[in-house]
């Protein structure tokens, strides 16, 4: 179990952005994403998880939740943000955007500026938003990507999961400039196998690319806790917080609320949707 907790100062700070994505489908992306915004809410973080992985519904699945309404009931006028927001275990928020994703890119000035004010009550909610992107490099999954504050590219040690992840890193960084990025693998057999995954994605990209930055954040082991655990749609972490992937996430989530904000780095909620939506500063 978690033992240590989130830095006193944490709340003062401003809020963190991480997105998580992943080049191809099925890498569990989505499942880890859950189970980190519950171990840092252990930690007592306030966490929100903007779900844009374009209706697909995922995270609704993985925790048996139904949201009737989106972000695009929000954009539409029918509903106020905190219609839309569900509690997921144990008290984080989700923000489901689905169908509504494709749109926020095609929004009008004023569009736009409703949309912000109805985000800025979200700035006194929460610490840390984490956004579970749709797979592939769609111009969507480009923009969450390229407004966040850290983005996370989720691998597995199968070759295409790996080809893939280089082509989205490839894109971010030649169409958005992004230089850096931090590594997850998942479902490997051990931390000398996450090792060679990183070390793979490394080198092709130092020898391709300008100026890119990869780091490892962690690997997940194989363990069947984590299928038996979506099954019974419960998370991995609720269910089995002893398990060998259990461990490794709460460790993922604890090193990601123990890193330092970079000196000038705005995170906040403003900024984040400012820069995804492309208003001026």
């Amino acid at each position: 179990m978690i033992t240590t907790t989130v830095p006193p100062h944490a709340h003062s700070q401003a809020i963190r952005v991480f997105s998580f994505s992943s080049g191809k489908g099925g890498v569990g992306k989505t499942n880890i994403v859950t189970n980190l915004a519950l171990a840092m809410t252990r930690l007592g973080a306030r966490v929100l998880v903007l779900d844009a992985d374009l209706g697909l519904a995922n995270i609704d699945v993985l925790l048996g939740l139904a949201p009737k309404y989106n972000i695009k009931h929000v954009l539409s006028g029918e509903k106020r943000l905190r219609d839309v927001l569900v509690e997921g275990p144990e008290g984080f928020l989700i923000l489901p955007a689905g169908s509504g994703v494709p749109e926020l890119v095609a929004l009008t000035s004023e569009e736009k500026m409703v949309l912000m004010d109805e985000l800025e009550e979200l700035e006194e909610l929460i610490d840390i938003m984490l956004i579970d992107t749709a797979a592939g490099i769609s111009d969507t999954v480009l923009y969450f990507n390229a407004a966040a504050q850290k983005r996370i590219v989720i691998v597995t040690p199968e070759p295409t999961s790996i080809t893939d992840a280089y082509a989205l890193i490839k894109v971010l960084a030649n169409r958005h400039q992004v230089k850096n990025f931090s590594i997850l693998v998942n479902w490997c057999r051990d931390r000398e196998e996450a090792i060679k995954v990183y070390r793979q994605l490394s080198q092709v990209a130092d020898r391709f690319l300008d100026s890119i930055s990869l780091d490892l954040l962690g690997f997940i082991p194989k363990d069947d806790k984590l299928p038996r655990a979506v099954l019974r749609q419960r998370a991995v972490l609720d269910l089995y917080p002893d398990s060998d992937a259990g461990k490794s996430l709460e460790q993922i989530a604890q090193n990601l609320l123990n890193e330092e904000i970079e000196e000038g780095a705005d995170g906040n909620i403003k900024f984040f949707w400012r820069n995804l939506l492309r208003l001026p500063a």
